[in-house]
């Protein structure tokens, strides 16, 4: 029995995870590479993924790192369920097809240059029509429901607190008469934050394996309240000096975390009701969906859900569908809010926006997220002064500011409260495995485990099996 990372091993993108056995074989997400200095061959289905031999995929949640290949495994031959929760059904779906339409509208972008230039023209890597080939094998499966999702494999999914409908997922394998649980992380959400529940402290199972995320297993977030302080405080600054705020929204999840802020600020009178653009087409449409999933929502989310006391505040909200009304505001002057995908600034419409505004010195950049290695984002966060976007090289004047406190990622001493109940079972010690994190969060993390729990961690590479 054995288990193979075909990503998140070495970085933080691209999820993928064979459960290989004897008598069946699983994949745990099929997730995409982020990154500018991402290889494009990366994105593809590994030849060591025996897709006509897979039996089912579980998706831990929809985010493109975790979900986006699963068009190119159906595109290869997969036709078997792939189990998630019916939220993560749904915004998988939404975000699926806006991966799909950038691809397609960058190839086109590149291909008219390479029209003009005689060069061989390019394809994206899957289309709408193959994303929407995915939706039929979809099946939902509830919170904490035991499900058969393979010859021998018994899951069941757990709440993780990172995303709506986002889950750990715990398997029991009898392979065989060989008996092994196994338990995925998947991305697991700092506790307190507002909207969702927080990921569940599993007390009630023993595991053989503990496969863990380290996105921030080198460091522990800025508290909430003194990043809601900063926000506040940045935002009154921006309002004063009369410019513009750009903040690259991640458009499930964050955004609507964002925005739950921004109308505690008015509702509380902590600041002027200014001008919020909601500049992403997808992030309107997710935030439909969390307004219809008020049964996932923490006990504070549902109650302003009832009274809809944050609704009132934001009801000066502007929505920006079209990518005219997106131009648009190029020409509006500040004080406001800009929130435009995408949150890592590798593509989206926030890319129009900082090519138009980076180089004004009144513009204010609010970085609100992790930002992968080789990403714009990552690049400005790390002060780079010029930038090229769409080709052309850009002057950074704008006050530039990383508000790490709202991650939707457990930082280190969260993840490993979350370990504890695991790693300290007297009557079995799980082996611990550090995946999703760079080299020094994933270093960092394991010598934490080992000084708290007496367990040296495994740190696979890509394509490195780990045998159980």
């Amino acid at each position: 029995m054995r288990v193979i990372p075909y990503g998140a091993a070495g970085g933080v993108t691209g999820s993928c995870f064979l459960v290989d056995n004897k008598k069946s074989k699983i994949l745990i997400d099929c997730g995409i590479f982020q990154g500018f200095s991402t290889d494009p061959s990366a994105n593809r289905i590994p030849a060591g993924i025996p897709v006509e031999k897979l039996d089912a995929v579980i998706l831990t949640h929809a985010h493109l790192d975790h979900s986006g290949r699963l068009p190119l495994l159906v595109k290869a031959g997969f036709s078997k369920k792939i189990y998630a929760t019916q939220a993560t059904i749904e915004v998988a779906k939404l975000i699926l097809l806006d991966s799909a339409h950038l691809q397609e509208s960058d190839a086109e972008r590149e291909n008219r240059r390479r029209s003009r230039a005689l060069k061989k023209l390019v394809e994206p890597l899957y289309t709408t029509e193959d994303v929407k080939r995915v939706f039929p094998l979809l099946s939902a499966v509830n919170y904490e429901e035991t499900f058969e999702a393979a010859p021998g494999v018994k899951a069941r999914l757990v709440e993780a607190g990172h995303l709506l409908g986002s889950a750990s997922v715990e398997l029991c394998i009898n392979d065989v008469g060989v008996k092994k649980t196994i338990l995925f992380s998947g991305d697991l959400g700092q506790p307190n934050i507002p909207i969702l529940r927080d990921a569940k402290k599993i007390t009630d199972s023993e595991f053989d394996a503990v496969f863990i995320e380290s996105t921030y297993g080198d460091r522990d977030h800025r508290s909430l309240e003194a990043t809601l302080n900063e926000f506040h405080d940045l935002l009154q600054q921006a309002i004063a000096k009369r410019g513009k705020v750009l903040i690259p929204t991640f458009a499930v999840g964050r955004a609507q975390q964002l925005l739950y802020h921004l109308g505690e600020f008015f509702k509380e009178n902590k600041l002027p009701k200014i001008p919020i653009y909601l500049d992403s087409p997808m992030a309107i449409e997710a935030s439909a969906l969390y307004f219809k999933h008020t049964e996932l929502y923490d006990e504070e989310a549902a109650e302003y859900a009832k009274t809809r006391a944050l609704a009132a505040a934001l009801s000066g909200l502007k929505i920006c569908k079209t990518g005219e009304e997106s131009r648009a505001l190029n020409d509006i002057e500040g004080p406001c809010i800009i929130m435009a995908g995408a949150g890592m600034c590798n593509g989206g419409r926030i890319l129009h926006h900082l090519k138009n505004n980076l180089w004004k010195p009144e513009t204010t950049l609010l970085i609100c997220g992790f930002q992968a290695e080789g990403s714009l984002g990552r690049l400005l966060a790390e002060g780079r002064k010029r930038v090229r976007i769409y080709g052309e090289e850009i002057g950074v004047r704008a006050k530039v500011y990383t508000l790490g406190g709202f991650s939707a990622h457990a930082g280190q001493t969260d993840l490993l409260r979350w370990l504890a109940p695991i790693a300290e079972k007297k009557a079995k010690r799980p082996r611990v495995v550090i995946v999703h994190g760079e080299r020094r969060q994933r270093e960092a993390l394991s010598q934490k485990v080992f000084v708290r729990f007496g367990i040296r961690s495994t740190i696979p590479n890509l394509g490195e099996a780990v045998l159980l």
